[in-house]
């Protein structure tokens, strides 16, 4: 029989039932299999990127996240500096401000009848259910807040978002709102498909009223390269794919055009029920990112195949577990400018409570 070549190195370890953390239980599941393994070793790579001494952590954020539940483990990650910029769809936005200002999400269900809601005024997000009427409150915020804005002058969404976080903490917004954790903090938000959301519905609206709106999409792709060319060392978190992963990821060939090459994230994980052999960004792997400069060869790589409803709870308590009381450099920015400049300072983890 021949030699084995070192294949059966370490047995799995059974999951043993007790009283425990939930970073203990997590820690744990790094010896199961499958996607359980997964979950372990995101929450040990994302506590490792904590440990780094000098590197801006993006996190990608997709997916209806905020009506599923998820606003204030969000909130959470941005309050506590576990993130340092954020890229979302426009919709977690609108809806985490809807919330923030009273608006409610409630539980629903799948097998609804669809045309019964519809006359009654009720949206659906599989098995949550909203009220158009609330939600249209917040677009025709949306519309007040754009009078406010410099007709003359060119926003990125990141200014844009800004500004609107810190006018929805002036109308009461909750600490609990990503947008005012994120305003409050200054943590920089883009928004790419910002025309692609209700935020973009309210916008429009303030258009057909006369008023000239300019953010700008180019401004936004020069603002978060500015980011990693500051940093220059780089971690990403995804949750779900889409534009969001793509904006953050993109940031690693431009750097490499414009003649600064960073050789890639140097830390990546993402959270994703979507699959590689669709040919779709969303499921791509980050072995396959490799090849287009966007992930560094030997980057700390985790995919997790999950829900991310059921992941995003878990993770978050783990890592407040391992993280809070303790140190980590983070990243300020100052836009004051022509350029961003950047500085790493240490922070307590646990400050933003």
């Amino acid at each position: 029989m021949a030699k084995e070549p070192g294949y059966l190195k370490s047995p799995t370890r059974p999951i043993e039932v007790k009283e425990r953390r939930i970073s203990d239980l997590v820690d744990a599941m790094r010896y199961t299999g499958f996607q359980g393994r997964k979950l372990g070793e995101a929450v040990e790579a994302w506590a490792e990127m904590l440990k780094e001494r000098e590197l801006a952590i993006f996190l990608g954020l997709s997916g209806a996240m905020v009506p599923a539940g998820m606003r204030k483990v969000i909130a959470f990650l941005v309050r506590e500096r576990l993130v340092d910029c954020v890229v979302s769809t426009g919709a977690n936005l609108f809806h985490d401000t809807a919330e923030a200002l009273g608006t409610k999400h409630y539980m629903g269900s799948a097998l609804a009848d669809d045309e019964d809601l519809f006359r009654h005024g009720i949206d659906r997000m599989y098995d949550v259910f909203g009220l158009e009427a609330k939600f249209r409150e917040t677009d025709r915020l949306v519309a007040q807040f754009a009078k406010t804005l410099d007709p003359e002058k060119e926003y990125s969404s990141r200014e844009f978002m800004h500004l609107f976080g810190l006018e929805v903490a002036r109308r009461g917004g909750d600490k609990n709102s990503i947008v005012v954790s994120a305003a409050r903090g200054k943590v920089p938000v883009f928004v790419p498909a910002l025309g692609d959301s209700s935020i973009g519905i309210g916008l429009m609206i303030a258009r057909r009223k006369g008023l000239r709106i300019n953010v700008s999409p180019m401004k936004d792709v020069d603002e978060i390269t500015q980011i990693v060319e500051e940093a220059k060392r780089t971690g990403v978190v995804y949750v779900g794919g889409g534009v969001p992963k793509n904006f953050i990821q993109q940031t690693e060939v431009i750097t490499s055009i414009l003649g600064l090459d960073l050789g890639g994230h140097e830390y990546a994980i993402q959270f994703t029920t979507d699959a590689p052999h669709w040919g779709g960004l969303s499921g791509c792997t980050f072995e396959e990112a490799v090849s287009w400069g966007k992930i560094d060869p030997v980057a700390r790589k985790v995919q997790c195949f999950v829900d991310a409803t059921i992941a995003l709870p878990i993770v978050a308590h783990a890592l407040r577990e391992k993280a809070m009381g303790k140190s980590r450099r983070v990243p300020e920015f100052d836009w004051s400018g022509e350029r961003l400049r950047a500085r790493f300072k240490s922070r307590k983890i646990g400050r933003g409570r």
